[in-house]
Order: structure tokens, then C-alpha cells, then sequence
């Protein structure tokens, strides 16, 4: 399968643990916008020519966008009725009365980014909903008639304890969401919490803090099938399924990254960053992956799975042999951190996830 990702970079307001590119921004030219992300996607999709199975539309903050927009968009470019369509959504930029809207546009899976239910740690990570427009935007969303709604939540907050996280789960489960991706707030560079850093939680602690969450989920009836994501059976999400078993994917707008298979070779395509920039060039940047690198991208992407991947999809999708890499795996499922029939980490492993992952660097690396 190949997906589609579709980048909106303007936000209402920029948060500080973001690494994404985002821009503030009060007026932008959405028509012009869109515009342009159908003339590249024609010319994009033209060199691959192959059925699209996913669109994620993603931010930024794409509910800034009228449903008239995406409507245009996904009608121009054939996939209005593409089985999966996400859209992330802001509860501070949404109106109950555009919710139907966006699913009569051909939105079918919404992705809502709560992160939090607690009003302190919103203000604290710069959110501009509180807690009670955040549970009346679940419970609109799950209104609304679409196929799924996800719910984005943070744990390792700023002077958070794990009740206060358990708490933000069990209100958030309550409202029956089909998915819910649950993560730790990390503290990327290029943002304001990384030259501002704020007091957060020990390893140790936010160690019990996910497993505490964890059993929460489980218990819930949500399966945890990556690191981050879990969902009720039957409502994974088919379009990040694709990234993580390394999958090739167009990306049209502002940054936007793909992975195209191009005249034979793997490459990643990316768009330029600033939407100003980007509304006036015509081609992205192209850089194929060295084949050296091709084991270590591969795994940093299938090893994320809770089941991991059969053995033979390694093959067909870098185009390498299963002997490049079988000494490492050798050695890793003689440590019990990988399984021995799949491509897959054991439960020890799992939590061992990024050093696994560095054990396919090249050797030169």
C-alpha cells in the first residue's frame, strides 16, 4: 500500500514541546494552499503511478481548514473515497456544527490532540483548550458519525504524579474513544522547552507512570500495537501501520517528507519548510537512502510493532538479503531481546527498544 501525507504548517499559537513544523499564524491563503497541494501531488503521483490506500492530513493544525477546502482537495485528486482519511483536529479550533462537515468532506478517522484533561497542565504545555472543551470535542467527534476517533494524550508532564495520568486515561476511556495514542512528553531541541527546560518526572518513575497506563489500556480492551498506540480490534491505524512496516508514502506540503521507490531506487523526498518558500517552488528535495543505512531505517520503523513483521518483508522492501543483517539477529535473539521467528522484539526487548535499534547501524557509522 501506499499513503498519502498531507501537511498543514500554521497553528493558532505555537506549543513548546513542538518540534513540528509549525507556524503561528492569524491569516494564511488556504485556497492557494490547496491549490498547490494538488498541482504536487499530480505531478508527484505521476512518477509512481499506484493506487493511494491512506490519507493522513497533519500539522500544524489542519482544522484551521474550512471542510469546503479538503473537500476540493480529495475530489480533485480522485480519493474521496479512500477507505481511510485522518485529519488531525485542535479542540480550540473546532466547531460542533463543522464536525459533520469534515465527515461529509471524506474525513472518515479523526485524530483529536488533547494531551492533556488537567486545565494547569494544558496552560503549563501551551495548549489553548482547557479540560472542558477537550472532553466536549471527544464527545462530539464520537457523535459525528466517523469511522474512528483517536485521542492524543501525554503522560510525564511537569509535576505530574500517576495518578494524575491514570486520571486523564480513565476520563478519556470513559468517553469510548476506538483509539488513543498515549506518549511521554520528551524534550526535542529547536524548541522552547529545550533552552527553557521544565522540572519533569525521573526515568524511574516515568517508567511506572507507563506501566501503570499500560495496564490501564490493556484492561480497557485497548491492545497496544506500537509503542505509543492502541486501539480497539479492528481500528489500528492503517496509515501509520504503513510508516512503521516501512511502507512507501507520498507527502505534499509545507516540510512534508516522503518515501518513494523512484526508477528502482528508495529515496525521501522532502518539501521545503517555510509555507511562504514552498507556495513558489515547484520541485522537492530528493535524497536516496544509502543501502548501508537500509537495515537500520528499516528496524527503527518495524521494531516499534508490538508483533513486529515476518522475515521476508525485510527483503521486499529494501531489496537486501536477510544474511546482510542475520549475524546481529543472531546475537540478539541469543540475548532474548529479539524473538526468533519474526522480525519482532520479546517483551525484555521491548523495553530496550533503541538500543536494539543501534545495533544495525553500519559499521562505519
Amino acid at each position: 500500500m501506499v499513503g498519502l501525507y498531507v501537511h498543514v504548517p500554521w497553528c493558532v499559537k505555537k506549543c513548546p514541546y513542538c518540534d513540528f513544523n509549525s507556524h503561528e499564524a492569524t491569516t494564511f491563503d488556504e485556497q492557494g494552499y490547496v491549490d498547490k497541494l494538488i498541482r504536487d501531488f499530480r505531478s508527484t503521483h505521476l512518477r509512481i503511478n499506484v493506487p493511494i490506500d491512506t490519507v493522513y492530513i497533519g500539522g500544524g493544525t489542519p482544522s484551521l481548514f474550512q471542510p469546503d477546502s479538503y473537500q476540493r482537495m480529495l475530489d480533485a485528486l480522485g480519493l474521496c473515497s479512500t477507505p481511510e482519511i485522518t485529519m488531525e483536529a485542535n479542540p480550540g479550533t473546532l466547531e460542533r456544527s463543522q464536525l459533520a462537515q469534515y465527515r461529509r468532506a471524506g474525513i472518515t478517522r479523526l485524530s483529536l490532540g488533547i494531551q492533556s484533561l488537567d486545565d494547569d497542565k494544558l496552560t503549563q504545555i501551551g495548549r489553548i483548550h482547557n479540560s472542558s472543551e477537550a472532553v466536549t470535542a471527544i464527545g462530539e467527534a464520537m457523535d459525528a458519525g466517523f469511522d474512528s476517533v483517536n485521542v492524543d494524550l501525554m503522560y510525564g508532564l511537569p509535576a505530574q504524579s500517576i495518578q494524575d495520568s491514570l486520571h486523564d486515561l480513565e476520563k478519556v476511556i470513559a468517553a469510548k474513544p476506538q483509539h488513543i495514542s498515549w506518549y511521554q512528553l520528551t524534550i526535542e531541541p529547536n524548541t522552547y522547552f529545550h533552552a527553557h527546560p521544565p522540572v519533569l518526572a525521573s526515568a524511574d518513575y516515568s517508567a511506572e507512570m507507563s506501566a501503570a497506563g499500560l495496564a490501564l489500556l490493556q484492561s480497557s480492551g485497548y491492545a497496544r500495537y506500537e509503542v505509543s498506540a492502541f486501539a480497539k480490534p479492528g481500528f489500528e491505524c492503517r496509515h501509520n501501520l504503513n510508516y512503521w512496516q516501512f511502507g512507501d508514502y507520498i507527502g505534499i506540503g509545507a516540510g512534508a517528507h516522503g518515501k518513494l521507490r523512484i526508477d528502482g531506487e528508495l529515496v525521501r523526498t522532502r518539501w521545503h519548510k517555510h509555507p511562504r518558500t514552498f507556495l513558489t517552488k515547484d520541485r522537492y528535495l530528493v535524497e536516496s537512502i544509502d543501502r548501508e543505512h537500509l537495515p537500520v531505517e528499516f528496524m527503527m520503523n518495524v521494531l516499534r510493532l508490538a508483533q513486529g513483521v515476518c522475515h521476508d518483508l525485510f527483503t521486499s522492501r529494501t531489496r537486501l538479503p536477510l544474511a546482510q543483517i542475520q549475524s546481529t539477529l543472531d546475537e540478539l535473539i541469543s540475548e532474548r531481546l529479539m524473538q526468533q521467528n519474526r522480525l519482532a522484539l520479546t517483551e525484555f526487548g521491548y523495553g530496550h527498544l533503541d538500543t536494539v535499534v543501534e545495533r544495525f547501524l553500519p559499521a562505519n557509522a
